[in-house]
C-alpha cells in the first residue's frame, strides 16, 4: 500500500520532543526573568504612590528641606523599600515649592552572569505654606 506525501503530512500532528524542549526552556527562562523583575516593579509602584501622596501631605508642606528628605526616607522604610538610599532622594527649592526627585537603578542577577538594570525616576512638587 503506497501512501502519498500529502497523506503523510495530514497525519502529522503536534510537536516533536526537541520542539517541546525548546518551548519548555523558553518558558522557564521567561519565568526566571519574571520572578526577578516583578518584585522590582512592585517596589517601584510603592515609591510612585508615596510620591503621588506627597504634594497633599501637610507634614511635607511644613517641612524644611532636610526634614522633607527624612520624611520621604522614613516612608520608604515603612513600605519596606531599602534599595533606595538617601543619596537617591534629591530636593531642590523652587519658587514657592520644593521639588522632590527620587532617581534610582535597581540591579540584580538573573542566571549565571546575566544581570538586569532597571532605571526609575519620580518627581513630586510640594508647595510651601
Amino acid at each position: 500500500m503506497k501512501q502519498t506525501a500529502s497523506h503523510l503530512v495530514k497525519r502529522q500532528k503536534g510537536l516533536t520532543l526537541i520542539s517541546w524542549m525548546v518551548v519548555i526552556v523558553f518558558l522557564l527562562f521567561q519565568g526566571v526573568i519574571a520572578m526577578n523583575i516583578i518584585p522590582v516593579y512592585l517596589a517601584d509602584s510603592s515609591v510612585k504612590k508615596i510620591m503621588e501622596l506627597l504634594p497633599n501631605d501637610s507634614k511635607a508642606k511644613e517641612a524644611t528641606t532636610k526634614n522633607l528628605k527624612a520624611l520621604v526616607a522614613k516612608r520608604l522604610r515603612i513600605n519596606s523599600i531599602y534599595s533606595i538610599k538617601s543619596e537617591n532622594i534629591m530636593i531642590k527649592k523652587g519658587k514657592n515649592e520644593k521639588i522632590v526627585t527620587i532617581e534610582y537603578e535597581p540591579r540584580g542577577k538573573l542566571i549565571g552572569n546575566l544581570e538586569y538594570i532597571v532605571s526609575f525616576k519620580h518627581e513630586a512638587r510640594v508647595k510651601n505654606r
